[in-house]
């Protein structure tokens, strides 16, 4: 691998742009990933936010979850955003009443399938709907220069962490960023601040990964 390594954004739905753009100014080669062929050309990948439930779907459709599933079992550097970090736990909670039940079992919900990869459960919309998204800064662990701004917009959080993985960021009590390994994710945007530092970060943990 070159200092200069091929990152993709998962292209199925969601904050694409934004992420490429990110990418970019943190000295990455950043294009868009929809095929199992595109996705075997990249170094590392990003999830990004949009709509998990719809982003699993066209996984399924466009014949990617399971070269997902493969890439990241293989210890792809893998970075996911609000609903990518959903895409990437093991297991999702899902707040609605209707679902209370399977939700205290924490089950999957059903019909969304995940790429997984961390050992976390992760609790869907937990921080509120569309018209209670706030900005927040937000201390991450391995960030230099003071916390990041976070925008969170009808974001997850994290209920649990296994042994594996590791807390890098709360806010209000609520586990907001986790690493695994080469496995990054976060309930915020930090795509749509400004602020690169986390993708930055994120092109260091593929350069490390040789």
């Amino acid at each position: 691998m070159s200092d200069t390594p091929v990152i993709g954004v998962l292209a199925l739905q969601g904050d694409v742009r934004e992420h490429l753009i990110a990418l970019a100014s943190a000295d990455a080669l950043a294009r868009p990933v929809r095929r199992p062929e595109e996705l075997a050309e990249v170094d590392g990948l990003v999830v990004p936010g949009g709509e998990s439930t719809t982003m699993s779907k066209l996984a399924v459709l466009f014949g990617m979850l399971e070269p997902l599933r493969e890439r990241v079992a293989a210890e792809m550097p893998v970075y996911g955003t609000c609903a990518g970090m959903i895409l990437l736990a093991d297991k999702i909670l899902d707040p609605s009443p209707s679902s209370q039940l399977r939700s205290s079992r924490g089950y999957p919900i059903s019909g969304q399938e995940t790429i997984g990869g961390i050992d976390m459960i992760v609790r869907r919309n937990a921080f509120g709907r569309q018209n209670e998204s706030f900005e927040a800064a937000v201390d991450v662990a391995g960030i230099e220069g003071g916390p990041v701004e976070g925008v969170f917009i009808r974001a997850p959080w994290v209920e649990s962490v296994g042994a594996r993985a590791q807390v890098v960021a709360e806010h209000g009590g609520h586990i907001v960023g986790v690493r695994q390994g080469n496995a990054l994710a976060t309930s915020f945007h930090p795509e749509l601040t400004g602020d690169h530092r986390l993708h930055a970060y994120f092109v260091d943990m593929v350069r490390a990964s040789g």
